[in-house]
């Protein structure tokens, strides 16, 4: 049971005294060496959790279950909306199947703290090959199997993998797309080459092994076991790339010690959830929301989490959460879109296990979270968090007694334990500006990013001082901590609840012959929250201009279809400062209309 029964005795704890609040939490954990500190400054002016500490996390998500006498109790249920499919692991099943992974893993050559990068959709064998590398120390990198050749490339490239996972198909609704053709370009292209590729065979579209270089993921399961490896807290779990204002993907890092400690917690104080209990996410497990709520928070806390493939419809999510008595649901507003446009004649009132629904990924408006509230007869709340957090930076506590006001529930919440965050305004008589946080972050947060086959401080997300992490989120924070956001700073576009940088957008547009200058913005869209709307100025004289249908078409060759780049607008010049600085500002308001200035052609795509 929890110590606090108020927000206030809360915040006042974790602030007060902030060494004795994070060695408690951390006895949720098992450790083979326990902490005795907690948070120390490294020489590069970034932070480490629990330094003194050694675990193992796939131990802590498996093997102590199975000693506890959980190892008949479901670890995870998968359901893909493509196939259709079904299947449900016991944590002992789990624990078989990852330790004899892990094993073929060790005899493929892979060792402590090389990077094994996996891109699979959300399956259980994504999972085996997350905790597998967990349990031996390997770095696993997940990423979103809908990634084209160029964009899978770089990512090899950037942490140099010494093996490739790969599914030999996803889906895209219920059409199959061969992932083989997508390694084969990437190989390609990346000038780095893994040692070797591992391939989970499915019956929908079975991949041709190439001799020497892949391996049968099944195969590879039934390899003899090994133990788990304890590791230091500060020893890197995992990579995982989040699009920045740069136009190139970002690393972001997360340790093992600080992790498990924030998200053990996280699960009894924020979302209510328990061992034994039902937990289910949305989200793709190439996201951090997959990878913290989809995986590790569940399976460390001795849960049953729900993984899907695919975009759920209203009848299968409420199927699954009647079927497997889900006791919370974290879901995005696209999601709830998408739920709402199906649900017309579909109650959820009736699911007596269903607590609480949860939202992140973008923000969700008031009527949003009314109608939910009212098809799912359940609270439904907003929560804030990014990549580089991992966890909530501010939430509701349902795991504590207070009873939030009806007015805050329609916030984002007040800031979760460690995290302290300011206000930094343009004008001092503005109540509003963007969110900073106070350095050192607590446990959970990335424990630096990835550059150039290291582990660096994460100098572009700290302000001029060096003392305040950048959230580029804008907002304004009340008397009683309450948070409340008002959008976005940079210009990161949120397609369904995924990231991507219009700078990534725009350089390959760019790159079309005849294309002068382009700038691409995020416009609201009803069904997936934003989209992008690309604005080309093009060269004067030029005898071929590039039509909107082969702007599009380049950019989802190069970056995936899931960009959802459908409009293309065509005009004279763009808005820019004195400096020449394009005024995406200026182009989100003229978007508002059905035509932009200078009479220009819109030319849209379905």
């Amino acid at each position: 049971m929890l110590p606090w029964t108020t927000y206030d005795a809360l915040s006042a704890a974790a602030t007060d005294q902030p060494e004795t609040f994070w060695l408690k939490a951390a006895r949720r954990i098992t450790w083979e060496q326990a902490p005795l500190s907690t948070c120390r400054a490294r020489a590069d002016g970034w932070h480490d959790w629990f330094p003194d500490a050694t675990l193992n996390t796939c131990h802590n998500a498996v093997d102590r279950h199975v000693e506890a006498g959980r190892g008949e109790q479901a670890a995870l249920i998968w359901h893909s909306c493509a196939t259709k499919e079904r299947q449900s692991v016991t944590y002992r099943m789990l624990q078989s199947r990852v330790a004899g992974f892990a094993g073929g893993l060790r005899a493929l050559g892979v060792q402590k703290g090389d990077r094994v990068l996996i891109a699979m959709p959300g399956m259980i064998e994504t999972v085996v090959a997350m905790l597998a590398c967990a349990r031996i120390g390997a770095v696993h990198v997940v990423v979103f199997a809908g990634y084209a050749g160029p964009e899978l490339a770089r990512r090899i490239e950037d942490v140099t993998p010494k093996v490739v996972i790969i599914a030999s198909c996803s889906f895209q609704r219920q059409t199959v797309i061969p992932s083989a053709p997508v390694l084969h370009e990437a190989l390609a292209i990346a000038a780095h080459r893994p040692q070797a590729c591992i391939i989970v065979q499915r019956d929908a579209c079975p991949a041709v092994l190439l001799p020497m270089r892949d391996h049968d993921f099944h195969a590879l399961e039934r390899s003899a076991p090994v133990a788990p490896v304890m590791l230091r807290a500060q020893d890197p779990l995992y990579i995982l790339h989040t699009s920045g204002t740069t136009g190139r993907s970002k690393g972001v890092v997360r340790d093992n010690g600080g992790h498990a400690v924030a998200l053990a917690l996280s699960m009894d104080l924020i979302y209510g959830c328990k061992a034994g209990e039902t937990f289910f996410t949305t989200s793709d497990l190439g996201w951090v929301v997959g990878h913290s709520y989809g995986v590790y928070a569940p399976l460390i806390s001795g849960c049953t989490s729900v993984i899907v493939e695919g975009s759920v419809s209203a009848s299968a999510l409420r199927t699954l959460c009647h079927d497997h008595d889900v006791r919370c649901l974290f879901t995005t507003p696209t999601q709830m879109r998408l739920i709402r446009q199906e649900s017309r004649h579909l109650s959820c009132a009736n699911l007596p296990a269903l607590a609480r629904v949860f939202v992140a990924g973008e923000y969700a408006d008031p009527t949003l979270l009314d109608w939910a509230r009212s098809h799912f007869q359940k609270p439904v709340v907003n929560h804030w968090w990014q990549t580089e957090t991992g966890w909530s930076i501010t939430t509701h506590f349902f795991g504590l007694p207070e009873q939030e006001s009806a007015s805050l529930m329609n916030e984002i919440g007040r800031p979760a334990p460690g995290f302290r965050p300011a206000i930094v305004r343009s004008r001092p008589d503005e109540p509003c500006g963007e969110i900073v946080l106070s350095l050192p972050l607590p446990p959970g947060c990335l424990a630096g990013m990835w550059k150039e086959g290291g582990i660096r401080a994460p100098a572009t997300c700290l302000d001029e001082t060096g003392q305040y992490y950048r959230t580029f989120d804008e907002g304004m924070i009340d008397d009683d901590h309450v948070i409340h956001m008002r959008g976005r700073s940079d210009d990161v576009i949120k397609v369904a609840g995924r990231r991507i940088s219009g700078v990534q957008i725009e350089k390959i547009i760019a790159m079309e012959a005849g294309v002068h200058s382009c700038a691409v913005i995020a416009v609201p869209d009803g069904l997936r929250g934003e989209r992008p709307v690309a604005y080309v100025v093009l060269e004067t004289g030029f005898n071929i201009a590039p039509s909107a249908e082969k702007i599009i078409r380049q950019v989802h060759q190069v970056l995936g279809r899931w960009v959802g780049l459908r409009e293309v607008r065509f005009v004279e010049r763009l808005p820019t400062t004195v400096s020449g600085k394009i005024i995406r500002k200026a182009l989100t308001l003229t978007s508002e209309t059905k035509e932009t200035r200078q009479g220009s052609v819109q030319t849209v795509l379905s």
